[in-house]
């Protein structure tokens, strides 16, 4: 397929460029921002060597539309989510950083104004934007679509359904006007389990300007997942070390009661389990503790961009009587966000798992493509036939 016949794309707070692992090489990308030099860099190894460079590296507030090129079939943001997430401080869409949401919403005018308005434009964020400011800032995100001629829906998808992490995240995507959409595209009502009860209770909250526009997205389940953690768990991991057994013994004595009541299960399971445990500060009669929280369900918990040390995930292998524990590797943390063992990862352990955990499960942005942004775009690219 040559350059012209690919649909193309706009990445905005790009990172290392997850969406364009999972958009894939039948997609163009046109421009991409990120203001993280670090992520910038990463960036650029694994797909931007070539001068000159799509990427520009600094704050979106400095980005002119006049510095993006063509007309995009698609422009994505997976803007900042501190300020959204449940365990933010909750200044919302007036926070610093996902405030960020207003510039780049502000590009998206500047194009329409221009007559280059993308085709369809997508944002990602925590599923806490649902709720945050009691509905307010989802009902600012869905009037921006609405009035500025856009036909939108939304969507939650758990990584999970695509890799053993379990990471629900908000997708809300709108395509311009003018472009026809398939029935098969959308649907009559919510369907669980892309249409949560939450994202119901969000729609019910939006401004009657916001709910005219709106769109219920049809998108199929993916076939079932045939991979565990186990299966991207190393035993001679690069760049991490296993504890000593007095760390390991540490991890233990933080756990509660029902905790450690997981551990004695997983010793008696007669196999080898993998568990993922994060460090958590809990509040038990009053008084604040760090407690380790365990799971063994064959899922990770989900990656975060690592604050301190409780924040970084831990893993926890038992083998009977036998009981290991360490860091998650970066490498895993790339595997668990479907990125290729070629993708090449930062040399430092905290900037790869800032990295890892700060982007969006390209299996993910895969199935979206596949079934939503394809399909519409479909008509529009050369040799595209109309269906009957």
């Amino acid at each position: 397929m040559i350059d012209a016949e690919r649909p193309t794309f706009y990445e905005f707070f790009a990172g290392g460029g997850m969406v364009r692992a999972g958009l894939g090489d039948g997609w163009r990308c046109l421009f991409a921002n990120d203001f993280d030099a670090g992520k910038a860099a990463a960036y650029r190894a694994n797909w931007d060597r070539a001068a000159p460079s799509v990427l520009t590296c600094g704050d979106i507030r400095a980005v002119d539309a006049r510095d993006l090129p063509g007309v995009a079939d698609l422009a994505w943001a997976s803007f900042p989510c501190q300020d959204l997430s449940l365990a933010g401080g909750g200044a919302g869409l007036d926070g610093a950083r996902s405030g960020a949401f207003h510039p780049f919403w502000a590009i998206m005018k500047d194009l329409a104004a221009e007559g280059r308005a993308p085709r369809i434009v997508a944002l990602e964020n925590v599923t806490g934007a649902l709720s945050s400011h009691g509905g307010a800032d989802f009902d600012a995100i869905c009037r921006a679509f609405a009035e500025n001629g856009y036909r939108y829906g939304a969507l939650v998808v758990d990584a999970a359904l695509f890799v053993p992490q379990s990471r629900p995240r908000l997708f809300v995507i709108g395509v311009r006007d003018d472009i026809p959409l398939a029935a098969a595209s959308l649907s009559a009502s919510p369907v669980e389990p892309f249409h949560t009860r939450a994202l119901q209770a969000a729609h019910a909250r939006i401004s009657a300007t916001a709910r005219n526009s709106w769109l219920w997205w049809s998108l199929p389940l993916p076939a079932r997942r045939n991979t565990v953690f186990a299966d991207l768990v190393e035993d001679d991991p690069q760049g991490v070390r296993w504890h000593d057994p007095s760390e390991t013994m540490k991890i233990l004595g933080q756990m509660s009661p029902s905790n450690r009541a997981k551990v004695d299960a997983a010793r008696r399971a007669g196999r080898r389990m993998v568990g993922a445990v994060y460090r958590r500060t809990r509040v038990e009669n009053g008084e604040k503790r760090q407690r380790a929280e365990v799971r063994f369900d064959d899922l990770a918990g989900c990656l975060r961009t690592p604050a301190g040390g409780s924040s970084r995930q831990l893993i926890l292998i038992v083998d009977g009587d036998r009981i290991r524990s360490r860091l998650i590797s970066a490498r895993e943390t790339a595997r668990l966000m479907g990125l290729d063992e070629a993708y090449q990862l930062p040399q430092n352990y905290n900037a790869a798992y800032h990295l890892t955990g700060d982007g969006v499960a390209a299996p993910v942005v895969r199935h979206l493509a596949q079934h939503l942004f394809e399909p519409i775009l479909k008509r529009r690219l050369p040799g595209a036939v109309e269906a009957a």
